[in-house]
C-alpha cells in the first residue's frame, strides 16, 4: 500500500469530518455518536466549558491528558491535533505560565481548531501545521508528547516515533491513546484502506509498539489495553468499511484494543570526564 494512498485518504477523510462539524457544530463521527472507539472518552467535568464543537469532533480512543500527568508550566505537543479537545484540557493543566502545540496535517481541521481556539479565548495554545512524520517544532523543546489514536493512522510509524523523541527534552514524557493490534490481523483488513482510516487496519502490536519506541530511545515503555473491541463493536466496524465476511469478521473479534502508551526519553547524564568537561 502506498504512503500516498495513506495520508491522501487520511486527510481526505479529516478533511470531510472537520467541514461537517463545521456546518453542523455536532457530531461528525466523534464520542457524542456512540462510535464504539470514540464513545464516553472524558468526563462531563472534563469537558464543561469547551467549546462544544471540539467535544463533537473529538476522534480519539482515549484521554492522553489524564494518562500524561501533566504539570504548571510544562510544554506539551499533541500530535494529530484534530479539532482541538485535548490540547484545550492540556492547555487547563499547564497553566499560563505553561504552553500547548497542536500539530495537524489538514488544513481544514486546522482552521477548526482555531476557531475553537478563539471561542475558547485560550491562549497558551498554538495551533502548527505539519507532517508527524517531520514535527515543525526543533529538538528538545517539549516536555511531553500526547497524541489521541493518531499514529496509528501514520504508515511510517518508525519516523513518528523518532520525530517525538527527538523534540522531547532529556526525560521527557510520552503518554498517548492509541488503538492497538492483540493477535494476528487478516490481510482482508489489514489492506482495507476504509479500515486504516477508521484507526484499525494501520493499529501496531503491543510487541511492535515496545520495539520500535525502544528502537527510537525511549525507555520505561508500558502499554495498557483497557477497551477491547469484539462482539457486535467488531462488526460494526467491519461492516461499515464493507468487510462483511463472516470468517474475517470472527477473526477479528477482540484483536484490537485502545490501549494507553506510555514512555519516558532517558535524563541527560551527567558528565565529568577529561572526554566532555572544559
Amino acid at each position: 500500500m502506498a504512503t500516498t494512498d495513506v495520508k491522501g485518504q487520511v486527510r481526505k477523510k479529516y478533511g470531510e469530518l472537520a467541514r461537517e462539524a463545521g456546518r453542523s457544530g455536532g457530531c461528525c463521527g466523534g464520542s457524542s455518536c456512540g462510535d464504539p472507539i470514540t464513545a464516553n472518552l472524558y468526563t462531563d467535568d472534563e469537558t464543561q466549558g469547551l467549546p462544544a464543537g471540539a467535544v463533537g469532533v473529538s476522534l480519539g480512543c482515549g484521554n492522553p491528558t489524564a494518562l500524561a500527568d501533566l504539570r504548571p508550566g510544562e510544554t506539551v505537543l499533541d500530535l494529530g491535533s484534530g479539532g482541538g479537545i485535548d490540547v484545550f484540557l492540556s492547555a487547563r493543566r499547564v497553566g499560563p505560565t505553561g504552553k500547548v502545540y497542536g500539530v495537524d496535517m489538514t488544513d481544514e481541521m486546522l482552521a477548526l481548531a482555531r476557531r475553537h481556539q478563539q471561542d475558547a479565548g485560550v491562549r497558551n495554545v498554538e495551533f502548527l501545521k505539519g507532517d508527524i512524520e517531520a514535527i515543525p517544532l526543533p529538538e528538545h523543546s517539549v516536555d511531553v508528547v500526547i497524541s489521541n489514536c493518531v499514529i496509528n493512522l501514520a504508515e511510517n510509524k518508525d519516523r513518528v516515533l523518532h520525530e517525538a523523541f527527538r523534540v522531547l527534552r532529556p526525560g521527557g514524557r510520552f503518554a498517548v491513546s492509541d488503538v492497538v493490534a492483540r493477535n494476528a490481523v487478516a490481510p482482508a483488513v489489514r489492506e482495507n484502506l476504509d479500515l486504516w482510516t477508521d484507526c484499525v487496519a494501520g493499529a501496531l502490536s503491543e510487541e511492535d509498539y515496545r520495539r520500535k519506541l525502544a528502537s527510537a530511545g525511549f525507555e520505561d515503555i508500558d502499554i495498557e489495553p483497557w477497551r477491547v473491541y469484539d462482539g457486535e463493536d467488531t462488526r460494526r466496524l467491519l461492516a461499515g468499511a464493507g468487510l462483511e465476511d463472516e470468517t474475517v469478521m470472527s477473526a477479528a473479534s477482540g484483536a484490537f484494543a485502545s490501549a494507553f502508551v506510555r514512555a519516558r526519553k532517558p535524563a541527560a547524564k551527567s558528565c565529568c570526564g577529561p572526554e566532555c568537561c572544559h
